[in-house]
């Protein structure tokens, strides 16, 4: 059965979306079957594979109505092993639509369940960055939250509220909802970045990654070519920070 993992943070600009796709290609290099699952309206995952959203026909809102599967509507992505489920701007409607219908936390859900159990064996999913319809059905879905996180004061205070979320689908619709928290664009000549990394570190201990993703530039560059760092510009400081995460995650799951 494949393994379910959010990625979601309240804060923009963490590098929600390319943990997203640089890890999910780098569990792709290590010979895993990966999902990759766009719930974010903005459709920067989508645009990062080189998928126009504008001109989509299906997406990923297709499935949550209940028209299409998820194979149906998923895409080969850059490399193989690497599939795409996109979005587009349509979700912003849908996140309204959804609200209040039975069990609309469940749609994604239910579809994953649909899906053959050999299909995938890890499945990412890129949520917005508001708590909305769309984040309720990644969350319920999922066997784990990764929130990455930066070193830096908003950041880390944007943790709060993901918390709560957290201890909330736990409550309601998904009680073993994991998490595990990443620290994400990290500037080690940076003071502050030091200071505030050393009390993540205090305070989340065994809920924290060890791999550290660092800045680096070419993870920004790569979307705008649509390949993922791990074929982009695999010798980087990015492309071994994302393989030592997916080693991370693959090990944890022995």
């Amino acid at each position: 059965m494949a393994t379910t993992l959010a990625i979601s943070s309240q804060k923009g600009g963490v590098a929600k979306t390319t943990t997203c796709f640089a890890l999910g290609a780098s569990l792709a290099e290590r010979g895993q079957s990966v999902l990759l699952i766009d719930m974010d309206p903005q459709a920067n995952l989508t645009i990062s594979f080189g998928i126009n959203p504008e001109k989509l026909h299906r997406t990923v809102g297709d499935a949550l109505l209940e028209h299409y599967s998820l194979v149906a509507v998923s895409r080969e992505g850059p490399m193989p092993n690497l599939d795409l489920v996109p979005s587009n701007q349509g979700l912003v409607v849908l996140d309204k639509v959804l609200y209040g219908r039975n069990a609309y936390e469940h749609r994604l859900k239910s579809q994953l369940e649909a899906m053959d159990n050999d299909y995938y064996d890890t499945i990412l999913i890129d949520c917005p960055p508001q708590f909305g319809t769309l984040t309720l059905n990644a969350l319920t879905a999922a066997d784990m939250l990764i929130i990455p996180v930066q070193c830096e004061y908003y950041a880390a205070r944007a943790m709060r509220p993901v918390l709560k979320l957290v201890e909330l689908m736990r409550r309601k619709t998904n009680p073993h909802l994991a998490y595990r928290v990443l620290v994400t664009m990290y500037d080690r000549r940076n003071k502050i970045s030091q200071i505030i990394l050393s009390q993540i570190q205090t305070k989340f201990r065994s809920a924290l990654f060890e791999t550290i993703i660092e800045i680096d530039t070419k993870l920004r560059e790569s979307p705008t070519v649509g390949l993922p760092i791990n074929l982009y510009a695999p010798h980087t400081r990015g492309a071994l920070q994302y393989r030592a995460l997916a080693e991370e995650l693959t090990n944890c799951d022995k």
